[in-house]
């Protein structure tokens, strides 16, 4: 009897031993959690540049200027006709400042003008809403594919706001339309990975059409006149957990990848001189087909991440019967609007919006907010899911809690994903690009 009573005193004092050793360690490991934790990455705020009236761009004045320029054959102009009028822009795009200026050709003064008018007006406009000091900023991030001037675009933010000294700047370049994307996840993984004192990243995406448009004869290269014009999106993207509340979204998921080891994606949209000299961006008839393939490379990787698992379920199972039948069943394409409430899809052209369509299988409803934005705005390169963000909040569709999936390409060639969390529902705003046209929007016909 006295031994099984030592056996139970025993007991319960070796339990004591044990968590008197181990609760030190527990509040060592809640300690660290709490202190050293990523904090959330948080979009504070956004920017979309609006040109004034006079930069608006019809089909008269299009037609004006390049009959004026008397840089193009009979041939290529009713060739640029006709892309322009199967394109899907409205009448009411922006042209380059050069266009206005009376000059055929864009001047590197004309490229900065066009560069500084969009980037100040849409950071202007976004530390307003935001409530920043330019001196708060500890990162900026500018994207501009086919500009990349002496001083750099992130020297010109510095300058003009006159930002503090030990501000981290970085300037990209080359990436194309996907860039936009790829910026913010880029300054979410230096946000994460920089400890508490560095909070706050502005990113601005942007594109300068002037200096790169086309004088020349290469049916290739003659596409983006017809397609491309101005645009420019500011975001700030935080770590700072005590504007959480100011915050209009929280990023979910980020997903960036690259395809440029295949050659035929490398070449699929390419910067080159034509047979005599004339330098342009060459989109070549291969370019939908590439896209088509690496979204759904892309997909793969991203729908584990995001997908419920009812339909990750239902995925696997047609995988498996592919593999069974060795590929007389056909794997299913995944439901996409059962993992996002809003889907903000890449706006390159009529043509890649309904190819990307075609791959999602996303009815007309879905697609309608990037049809809209490319009638409207046109193809803005980089900054376009910022413009169909946009649209999403002024007509009031997004609610506190829904998930907004952005999904853009670039070249080399590149697919991006990032997948936002409404912290808010959307609100009237005057600074949103659309706040004077929306009533008009969506079109009957497209």
């Amino acid at each position: 009897m006295m031994k099984i009573s030592l056996t139970y005193i025993q007991i319960p004092s070796l339990l004591f031993s044990i968590l008197s050793l181990s609760l030190p360690l527990l509040l060592l490991i809640l300690l660290y959690y709490l202190f050293f934790k990523p904090y959330p990455i948080l979009l504070l705020s956004y920017s979309c540049y609006k040109p004034p009236l006079d930069r608006k761009c019809n089909l008269e004045l299009c037609e004006y200027f390049v009959q004026k320029s008397n840089s193009f054959s009979y041939k290529s102009f009713h060739f640029m006709l006709s892309i322009y009028k199967k394109s899907g822009l409205g009448e009411e795009t922006y042209a380059p400042p050069f266009i206005f200026e009376g000059c055929n050709k864009a001047s590197l003064d004309s490229a900065w003008l066009e560069a500084k008018e969009g980037i100040f007006s849409a950071v202007n406009n976004l530390l307003l809403t935001a409530k920043m000091n330019p001196k708060d900023i500890d990162i900026v991030i500018v994207t501009c594919g086919s500009f990349s001037p002496e001083p750099c675009l992130t020297s010109l933010l510095v300058n003009h706001y006159k930002m503090d000294p030990n501000i981290k700047t970085y300037n990209l370049s080359g990436m194309g339309c996907g860039s936009g994307i790829l910026s913010i996840d880029m300054a979410a993984h230096i946000l994460r990975g920089s400890g508490r004192n560095v909070k706050n990243a502005l990113v601005v995406v942007t594109e300068n059409i002037g200096i790169n448009w086309y004088f020349g004869e290469d049916r290739s290269m003659l596409v983006t006149n017809c397609i491309f014009r101005v645009g420019c999106a500011a975001a700030i993207v935080t770590n700072d957990p005590s504007r959480r509340r100011d915050a209009k979204f929280q990023l979910a998921h980020s997903l960036r990848t690259h395809y440029g080891a295949d050659d035929s994606s490398y070449k699929a949209a390419f910067q080159e001189e034509d047979d005599k000299g004339n330098t342009g961006v060459s989109l070549t008839k291969d370019l939908i087909r590439v896209a088509g393939q690496n979204l759904r490379a892309h997909l793969t990787t991203l729908a584990p991440r995001v997908l419920p698992l009812s339909q990750l379920a239902r995925y696997v199972k047609s995988v498996a019967l592919t593999v069974l039948t060795r590929g007389e069943s056909k794997v299913m394409v995944p439901d996409f609007t059962t993992a996002f409430e809003h889907i903000c899809i890449h706006t390159g052209g009529k043509a890649v919006i309904e190819q990307v369509g075609k791959v999602l299988k996303l009815e007309d409803t879905v697609t309608e907010p990037a049809r809209m934005t490319l009638h409207r705005f046109g193809n803005t390169s980089s900054s376009l899911v910022f413009y169909e963000l946009a649209y999403f909040e002024a007509k009031k569709r997004i609610k506190r809690g829904d998930r907004v999936w952005m999904l853009a390409f670039g070249t080399g060639f590149k697919a991006g994903s990032l997948v936002w969390k409404a912290l808010q529902d959307s609100n009237d705003d005057k600074n949103n690009p659309w706040y004077d046209c929306i009533h008009r929007y969506p079109l009957k016909s497209w």
